[in-house]
């Protein structure tokens, strides 16, 4: 896995279909029913935390964005961190839920571990899996025309996603480069580097006034220097380590 789709709105979509799934498991299977849990309780339980895996799915949603956004790449050891912190979190959600007045469990956080949230977790597991790979995917990303909008109304620019080649800052502008039949044209529009990088978290950032398109990067001119398609860019140390990646 070399990217993650990096839309909240999306992952939201996961955390919902995620914790109805687990409402309509839970309340029909009763996976650790002991027999004592009437109805009420039971649709409590599973109405709970199915909210509460929403809830949780969500913060991940927003902290996996954060981490995306800063390295531009994503492996198959950040996608099993990721998992693993949704559970940690859910653990501690649903244990809080558990003691809470709604409910006033009486398990102690090893037993509600070790009886309760097993189960929640081998059942959770897969589907959690299966969803970030697949129904992400089902998901349209349309990213393949970027639209670019600045702060006065006649700043806009459409260019395909394999045409931009870089962008870079022009004091209160930025200057978006990109290619049009075969040939390299810039276009300013007056806005700023960090909301470039905010609205198209793919580019990466090789110095504080230059981001690029990573698909256009050609080579390494020098130690301080990489060629791009029809240009080329200096780049600053703090900077030089999300290159070598590539």
């Amino acid at each position: 896995m070399k990217e993650l789709n990096p839309k909240i709105k999306h992952h939201l979509i996961v955390g919902s279909l995620i914790g109805l799934w687990l409402f309509v498991f839970a309340f029909i299977i009763k996976p650790f029913d002991d027999g004592t849990i009437n109805l009420r309780a039971w649709f409590l339980i599973s109405f709970g935390f199915s909210i509460m895996a929403f809830l949780c799915y969500g913060i991940l949603a927003v902290l996996q964005n954060g981490i995306y956004k800063k390295i531009s790449k994503w492996n198959l050891s950040l996608e099993i961190g990721s998992i693993v912190l949704f559970f940690l979190i859910y653990l501690f959600g649903i244990y809080a839920f558990y003691k809470s007045p709604i409910l006033k469990g009486g398990y102690s956080f090893y037993d509600f571990f070790s009886i309760i949230f097993i189960k929640v977790a081998l059942i959770l597991t897969p589907v959690v899996i299966l969803a970030r790979r697949y129904l992400i995917k089902l998901i349209p990303v349309k990213d393949d025309v970027l639209t670019f909008i600045g702060e006065n109304k006649l700043d806009i620019l459409k260019v395909q996603k394999v045409d931009l080649v870089c962008i870079s800052n022009a004091q209160n502008y930025v200057e978006i480069f990109y290619l049009e039949n075969g040939k390299l044209h810039s276009k300013l529009i007056r806005s700023s580097l960090k909301k470039i990088l905010e609205d198209f978290t793919f580019l990466i950032q090789i110095h504080r006034s230059h981001l690029i398109n990573p698909i256009h990067f050609k080579s390494w001119r020098n130690s301080n220097t990489v060629i791009l398609t029809q240009m080329e860019l200096p780049v600053s140390k703090n900077y030089k380590e999300s290159l070598l990646t590539l």
